[in-house]
């Protein structure tokens, strides 16, 4: 709980007053402008920056985790200690079972340290402590984190990579209360929609930071947003939020206007009566009444509502290309031994908005950087229609001269006066002393800003966007859409934001294993469709007794020597297994022989040594079916 929060910088206030309360199991936005306040705000909660008035209450025996975006690690620190660490409380519980089971083998036994111990399992129980591996596996799979990376250097990863660990480290620490600040960047659609299962099924409370709508809509269910150093809570996800506040916002731009007119009714009576009761004192004091009255009704009046400036149509007022705007035939990409794609087959027409998407590595920006000619194609072709004019947004933007001014780069580009420039990079949100901030300091998305701002100046028909919202806050995100929105050609964009795709693809292309896969119709349609043939599959998949009879189908067109050399495999492969099991039981058996004081590892290791003798039986019974198979035979292709 947060009751009257204040924060300063030296005499620049961060938050005012902020208060608002969280309850136990709820899953929270907390939405805002990049530099309103959020990263500081979850920093006081979490008690990692002091604040200067309020209080922030966390309930005694909730543990709180947060998403370190900037952790320090001893040198030499591998990925698997990262992610182990978040296993801190279950390797504490078992240093404890530990010592007590040696207390208790030397005959220190007693009811206090029994009951110890009985409580000691029963909590490292109930923190799966047993299944530490599996779950470090099942965590690191569903983000992205292979597990060849486990024994790779921290400090050697890239900025995302080691994002996605230390988000696998806090859901592995299963605290009751996680703080996520910005948990979504560097993952894929695939990672995505793994991470809103977790936060879905996760008991504990969240508090996320974030500006994928997409996500929040599908885990948050309360919406805090802060706004001029002030927090103002909804009771919904972040569509309740939009429409609630953009109905506010209506309501209050309405309250506006009545009171402005009242006050400019009023005002011009005030007006003519002071110009009419000159040397009249009743007149005048009905003036001055009145003068009181507009100052009482400006006092309760609401702000006027900050609309952001819209770009005007001479935008998009590009002549229209060809019918036919881009053909691959075969294209082919490779680098060395890897094979990013193959033989793509697709045509593009005038007006689609094709998405591109995939997994992170699959090679979707290699595709636009072909079809732009920053990369040759290993083989295959492509080709553009006829008339076409186009412009491209990189993931990563840069200028030839980053010491320019935001206002020289405009000027020089576009070869505009300073009131021209000024005009139209405030209708790309520059206003201000921002146009003279050197370029070299500016963030990503307002690099993308200025970018749209000059390459936009000229009429396009053809829009390619690599990661468009990358770097931007949602409002900025919001107003991107919109300046899209008006866009009267064809688009092609690489993204993960699936609230950006649901908005405008009209086409997708899936990018996997070097292929594409071509859907007409709306990213949901797409969707839909993945699901329909995901529960298609479940219901297709046959029968035991049908699997057999396809298996004796196959076998009965199979030639004679064709089974034999099958049969022979399937029991070499079988003895192999064989030995691998028995190996195992006997290298657990000597285990617990060297264990035996340790009643714990006692009983996990006598329950994994049943399970394995189990398999070593069955296994000895297969090999028997498969002797009698490798003995028919051979008879049969003798007979032949």
């Amino acid at each position: 709980m947060l009751s009257g929060l204040s924060k300063f910088y030296g005499e620049v206030q961060i938050l005012d007053r902020i208060s608002f309360e969280i309850q136990s199991g709820q899953k929270v936005a907390l939405i805002g402008r990049n530099g309103c306040g959020k990263t500081t705000l979850i920093r006081c909660i979490s008690g990692a920056e002091p604040y200067d008035a309020g209080t922030v209450q966390v309930h005694p025996s909730k543990r709180l985790g947060v998403l370190n975006q900037m952790p320090a690690f001893p040198a030499g620190t591998t990925v698997r200690a990262v992610l182990e660490n978040g296993f801190r409380r279950q390797r504490a519980l078992r240093r404890e079972l530990d010592d007590i089971a040696a207390r208790l083998a030397g005959g220190g036994a007693g009811p206090e340290l029994l009951r110890r111990y009985g409580e000691l399992q029963s909590a490292y129980e109930a923190m799966d402590g047993y299944l530490e591996e599996p779950e470090m596996f099942r965590v690191s799979l569903g983000l992205g984190i292979p597990r060849e990376m486990w024994d790779m250097e921290y400090a050697s990863l890239s900025g995302g990579e080691m994002t996605r660990v230390n988000l696998a480290e806090l859901l592995l620490e299963k605290t009751d209360v996680m703080i996520l600040d910005e948990p979504t960047n560097h993952l894929d659609m695939q990672a995505l929609e793994w991470l809103e299962t977790y936060l879905n099924g996760y008991p504990g409370t969240v508090l996320i930071v974030s500006h994928d709508r997409y996500f929040l809509d599908r885990v948050v269910t309360r919406t805090i947003e802060l706004e001029d150093m002030h927090a103002r809570v909804y009771e919904g996800n972040y569509s309740f939020f939009a429409d609630r506040r953009a109905a506010e916002e209506e309501e209050r731009q309405r309250r506006h206007d009545q009171l402005q007119k009242e006050i400019d009714r009023l005002q011009a009576t005030s007006d003519r009566m002071h110009g009419w009761g000159s040397g009249n004192k009743r007149m005048m004091h009905k003036a001055f009444a009145l003068d009181r009255r507009i100052e009482r009704i400006r006092a309760n009046q609401p702000d006027s509502v900050r609309r952001e400036k819209k770009m005007s149509g001479k935008l998009y007022a590009a002549e229209r290309s060809g019918n036919d705007v881009l053909f691959l035939d075969g294209l082919t990409k490779r680098f060395a031994q890897k094979t990013v794609f193959s033989g793509l087959d697709l045509e593009l027409k005038k007006d689609e908005a094709v998405a591109i998407i995939g997994e992170n590595g699959c090679g979707k920006t290699t595709l636009l950087r072909v079809l732009l000619g920053e990369e040759p194609p290993s083989a295959g072709s492509y080709q553009w229609g006829t008339n076409i004019k186009l412009a491209y947004l990189p993931q990563k933007v840069s200028f030839a001269d980053e010491n320019r001014t935001v206002l020289e780069e405009v000027t020089t580009q576009l070869s505009l006066t300073e009131s021209a420039a000024r005009n139209r990079l405030g209708a790309f949100r520059f206003r201000g002393d921002d146009v003279f901030k050197p370029i070299f300091v500016l963030s990503g998305g307002e690099k993308s800003r200025l970018r749209l701002c000059v390459m936009l100046a000229s009429a396009v028909n053809v829009l390619v966007l690599d990661e468009p919202t990358n770097h931007l806050d949602i409002y900025s995100r919001e107003w991107l859409e919109d300046l899209i929105d008006g866009y009267e050609g064809t688009l092609i964009f690489v993204s993960h934001d699936r609230y950006f795709i649901d908005r405008f693809a009209t086409r997708v292309w899936s990018l996997a294993d070097g292929a594409v896969r071509d859907f007409c119709g709306t990213f949901a349609a797409y969707t839909e469709r993945l699901q329909r043939e995901a529960a298609d599959s479940q219901r297709e998949k046959p029968k035991p007794e049908e699997r057999q009879e396809r298996q004796d189908r196959r076998e009965r067109s199979m030639s004679p020597d064709r089974l034999l050399r099958r049969a022979a495999r399937e029991l070499a492969e079988t003895e192999k297994k064989i030995t691998a099991s028995e190996e195992r039981a006997a290298a657990l058996c000597a285990e617990m022989e060297a264990n035996c004081s340790d009643h714990v590892l006692l009983e996990k290791l006598s329950a994994e040594l049943d399970g394995v003798n189990a398999e070593t039986e069955r296994l000895y019974a297969l090999w028997n079916d498969q002797s009698e198979a490798l003995t028919a035979a051979q008879t049969a292709a003798e007979e032949r």
